[in-house]
């Protein structure tokens, strides 16, 4: 089965959903398909979904799941991680009108690269081959390296230490008079 959620963020994730019921539609998933829709206007003709889910029924999807789909909130894909699975994560974007800026596509590629335990598709057009290729993909990855909670927190601090100086970085600070 594959299990994808968009989490609770008002914005639709249309996007996401119309991709993944594509390829139900057209045979290249030909697992079960359960879909969280949220927000979505979207409703997904080939694809079971629904559109909120409990915590405990957001776990037990997640547990039986053979691959997670989730949006770029850190909440929904740590949680797949912690799991003990690979999540495809897949970015909401401000260009779709999917959020207010592009913080999920920076940060799940920050911790894919500081990590190396989650698969981020920058474009839902490469879900078709990211679900065929999932098991190769996957199998050298270390689901274990968020198991050590302290040393998480730690390095997640740092991530988020980083990922806010860059940010503000490029921003400067205006002063009265318009000094910088």
């Amino acid at each position: 089965m594959i299990f994808v959620t968009v989490g609770t963020h008002e914005q639709p994730f249309d996007r996401l959903i119309r991709e993944i019921d594509r390829l139900k539609g057209t045979g290249e998933i030909r697992c079960d398909v359960m879909i969280q829709t949220g927000y979505c206007s979207y409703r997904p003709v080939n694809c079971s979904f629904r559109q909120w889910l409990t915590p405990a029924e957001m776990s037990r999807y997640t547990e039986e799941a053979h691959i997670v789909i989730t949006h770029g909130g850190p909440s929904s894909f740590l949680a797949v991680v912690s799991a003990g699975k690979v999540p495809i994560v897949v970015p909401r974007r401000k260009q779709y009108g999917e959020h207010v800026n592009d913080h999920q596509f920076e940060f799940a590629n920050k911790v894919a690269e500081r990590y190396g335990n989650i698969l981020v598709a920058a474009d839902v057009k490469e879900l078709g081959r990211m679900i065929a290729d999932y098991d190769k993909l996957t199998e050298t990855m270390n689901t274990a390296a968020m198991s050590n909670n302290r040393k998480f927190v730690r390095d997640f601090e740092a991530l988020i230490g980083d990922l806010m100086n860059t940010a503000s970085k490029g921003r400067g600070t205006k002063k009265r008079g318009g000094e910088r």
